[in-house]
């Protein structure tokens, strides 16, 4: 998500921090700043980008305000998730005193205990981060040593993180961390040291880098580095040299950025439930409980991906909390008169928070007197900005065309969304809860099941790379599956591909199934196993070739399908999170062997701004 890089050498450290921020541009960023350790104490610029100049063009004029002779330091370029995109908000974050200042990746899940406590007991807070409360338990716990401050730190963070941190009171020294999210450290000439969240901002200065694993730290001067677990026991690490190229090193050694999102979605799952829930299976969405108060009806709008993470939430919504819920697409919502009120709850699902469609909705319902609640994972964006309230999907930024990692968020969101309003209305037990909760926590081990398969995929993917139309059929929560599955083999490989609710086959459809028509089931919810085959039998009497994608204990669809993959075990109603990974994996796959260009499809944009 964020970049970090920190320098400690013999160089001036400001341009090295700049061009390695550079270098991670592409995985987007709102605010940048950096920070150096100088005789004088700690000298820092940051600022948000302002007036669509980007925030690297605006810290490269600054710079030359630094002392160049200053030969450690850290940058940062943030994307913002709590707090807006602000200067004030920019890494790097001082304590109350300027003596440390600390750059944070990742998602500090206490830090409003944390914040509460601190300022109780003095500490004065200058931004709206939860990366702040960092610097602050590093003066708490500072005693003279650097690293054992940072454990302390580290012993009172719940969360993921990426910590790079130095002190005015150890000249040269930088100390790091890493917990659920990426750090590397790279070893230059003549004993300087290059710490940062991605292999490209270092590439250009050095090819050997240490890999941080979870749960270590290092701490790198002039006269080395050294590698400990966070209780300070000593953790041995072996060299690796790189041999990518800039290009794939931006890409982490993937092909493509699709694959890495995809890759990508473990993590973002858990960055996007934490701090929202705790293990009794109560639900803090963060919003003041009287903007739900007295809704009796629920739309949700979106485009495109986003308007089939829609239609799993109003599913949810509706067998959750018995609560009356549309859905609409967002670019025909306006031009139908909507029949919204102020008793209306109006979700607004949008990636980027910038397409156009989604926006006029919004401001269509407002007008109408609704309340908006906004999904999307860009903080700071027009959606975001003109919503009522606002849930964020803490994604990362996603490069690729085609959304996987901002999908897979979004259900996640719908799925808390309802659970949140079932348990509000008394729908939704408190053991069905914390069981769901449960359930939520276990789905990215469960995705990385499915993503180790990724070769049995491959080969799925050969058998209609050649096609040259696809149908996706499900029922109920399965078919707005489909229709996802369907989108993303046809924006990037170019294959025809349609879905269907299974019981329409055989109202005109069935007349296009042929030998060389292959036919996707989707088949996870139990009660319409009979159904689905019944449809999929269908196809089979047509000489259709079916792929299934259903359980294990499904044995009826899988002996009747050509070729069939299996999911881990979920239940009925959290099944869309993680069945549309092997449809996004088919697509890929699918694109690849015809020559595509998978990250940049013909004739797409990754953020819709036209009507």
């Amino acid at each position: 998500m964020c970049g970090i890089v920190g320098y400690t050498g013999g160089r001036p450290a400001a341009p090295l921090l700049l061009d390695g921020l550079q270098k991670l541009e592409y995985r987007g960023y709102d605010s940048a700043g950096i920070a150096l350790l100088t005789p004088e104490g700690i000298r820092m610029v940051k600022n948000a980008g302002h007036g669509g100049v980007m925030a690297l063009e605006i810290l490269a004029g600054k710079i030359g305000a630094l002392p160049m002779a200053a030969s450690a330091g850290i940058g940062h370029t943030r994307w913002a998730t709590h707090g807006r995109p602000t200067d004030i908000n920019a890494h790097p974050h001082l304590d109350a005193s300027g003596e440390f200042a600390i750059a944070h990746n990742g998602i500090i899940e206490n830090y409003m205990p944390l914040r509460a406590r601190l300022r109780a007991e003095g500490y004065v807070f200058r931004s709206e981060t939860d990366s702040e409360v960092v610097a602050h338990l590093l003066a708490r716990h500072y005693s003279g040593d650097l690293a054992e401050a940072l454990r302390g730190a580290l012993a009172e963070i719940e969360g993921s993180f990426a910590l790079i941190v130095m002190s005015s009171r150890h000249p040269g020294q930088l100390a790091a961390a890493r917990r659920n999210a990426p750090l590397i450290v790279g070893v230059g000439a003549e004993s300087e040291f290059f710490i940062a969240s991605d292999i490209p901002a270092v590439l250009k200065e050095t090819r050997d880098i240490y890999v941080l694993e979870d749960g270590e730290m290092a701490v790198a001067d002039r006269a080395g580095v050294c590698f400990t677990d966070f209780a300070g026991d000593p953790r041995p690490k072996t060299v690796t040299r790189v041999t990518w190229d800039a290009a794939a090193a931006e890409k982490a050694g993937y092909d493509h950025f699709m694959l890495k999102e995809i890759d990508e979605q473990p993590q973002a799952l858990r960055d996007t439930l934490s701090g929202r829930a705790d293990k009794s299976g109560v639900i803090d969405l963060g919003i003041a409980a009287d903007f739900f108060a007295d809704v009796d009806r629920v739309a949700f709008v979106g485009c495109g991906t986003a308007y089939h993470a829609c239609l799993v939430g109003r599913e949810l919504l509706e067998q959750w909390a018995r609560l009356p819920a549309e859905t609409a697409i967002a670019s025909e919502f306006r031009y139908r008169q909507p029949l919204v009120d102020a008793r209306t709850l109006v979700v607004a699902v949008s990636q980027s928070g910038e397409t156009a469609d989604t926006l006029a909705a919004l401001r269509e319902a407002k007008k109408e007197g609704a309340r908006v609640l906004a999904v999307t994972n860009v903080v700071g964006s027009t959606v975001a900005r003109e919503a009522d309230e606002v849930l964020f999907t803490w994604a990362g930024p996603e490069i690729a065309v085609a959304s996987t990692k901002a999908y897979t968020t979004q259900l996640e969101i719908m799925a808390l969304l309802a659970m949140f309003l079932a348990a509000r209305a008394g729908r939704l037990a408190a053991e069905r809860s914390a069981a769901l909760l449960k359930e939520l926590r276990s789905l990215p081990a469960k995705i990385e099941d499915i993503l180790a398969r990724k070769e049995q995929l491959r080969g799925l993917a050969a058998g209609l790379s050649d096609s040259s139309s696809a149908f996706f059929i499900g029922r109920g929560l399965d078919w707005a599956v489909a229709l996802e599955g369907a989108l993303k083999l046809k924006e990037i490989s170019y294959i025809h591909a349609e879905a269907y609710a299974a019981g329409e086959l055989k109202h005109g459809t069935l007349a296009l199934v042929t030998r060389e028509t292959p036919v996707i089931a989707v088949a996870t919810q139990r009660t319409l196993y009979e159904k689905t085959l019944s449809n999929v039998e269908e196809v089979k009497a047509r000489e259709g070739r079916v792929l299934a994608v259903t359980r294990a204990e499904n044995k009826e669809l899988a002996a009747a399908a050509d070729e069939v993959f299996f999911l881990p075990p979920v239940s009925d109603d959290l099944a869309p999170i993680i069945t549309v990974v092997p449809l996004q994996l088919i697509a890929y796959y699918a694109a690849v062997r015809r020559g595509n260009h998978v990250d940049k499809p013909r004739n797409l944009a990754k953020t819709v701004t036209t009507e």
